[in-house]
């Protein structure tokens, strides 16, 4: 079954809901949207196989490494997602918190890139600026990510048709995998039958050397 799939509480009154899906499916889910130091080992306990922070490990814009160290000691390194979410700006793109209301002085590059890679599992990018219209995906943005990342590196954004799997491949390098939210008939969206995507990705790992 679909492993990795994301759970994020989006705002307050849904933590009861996402404890049941993750007690439904142990293991098979990675949950974000507030999670912090203090809650991190009950998500994790109630069967999720990584938790997903972003906000809370920035402190008035600026990424608080203290914070980060604070939750990779409850979570440890392979348990836990780095959400790098951004905005592009004249200059680059730099995370975004807050809800991807507040522009953050981190930008993606070589750089800070690295500086996280061996305090986290995997990192989730989604392209606030196309995400959730699919009108297609950020092509620079996934091409520089697959510049710059060697760990697992999902990138969510814009995402409109079976196609873009392919072309989020091709133009990473092979190096991020895609998520699809709105466009995907499970969700009431008409671009992308789930169905079409589980078989590409067993196509796809089938027929790798």
């Amino acid at each position: 079954g679909l492993t990795g799939g994301h759970v994020i509480m989006l705002g307050p009154g849904n933590e009861e809901a996402a404890l049941r899906a993750l007690r439904a499916y142990p293991g098979g889910l990675q949950v974000g949207g507030g999670i912090n130091a203090a809650n991190a080992r009950r998500f994790l306990e109630a069967g999720a196989s990584h938790v997903i922070v972003t906000s809370a490990i920035f402190t008035a814009g600026e990424l608080d490494f203290a914070k980060l160290e604070e939750i990779v000691a409850v979570t440890g390194r392979d348990r836990l997602v780095i959400d790098l979410s951004c905005r592009r700006q004249a200059d680059g793109w730099f995370v975004a918190t807050d809800r991807w209301q507040t522009v953050t002085s981190y930008g993606i590059t070589a750089e800070n890139v690295r500086a996280l890679e061996g305090r986290c599992a995997e990192f989730l990018v989604h392209a606030a600026d196309v995400e959730g219209l699919q009108g297609g995906i950020d092509a620079e943005l996934v091409a520089r990510l697959g510049e710059l990342v060697t760990i697992p590196t999902t990138y969510a954004g814009g995402a409109r048709s079976l196609a873009d799997l392919e072309l989020v491949d091709r133009l990473s390098g092979g190096r991020l995998d895609l998520t699809i939210g709105s466009a995907l008939d499970i969700f009431g969206g008409s671009g992308v039958a789930y169905d079409a995507c589980v078989a590409y990705n067993r196509h796809a790992i089938g027929s790798a050397p």
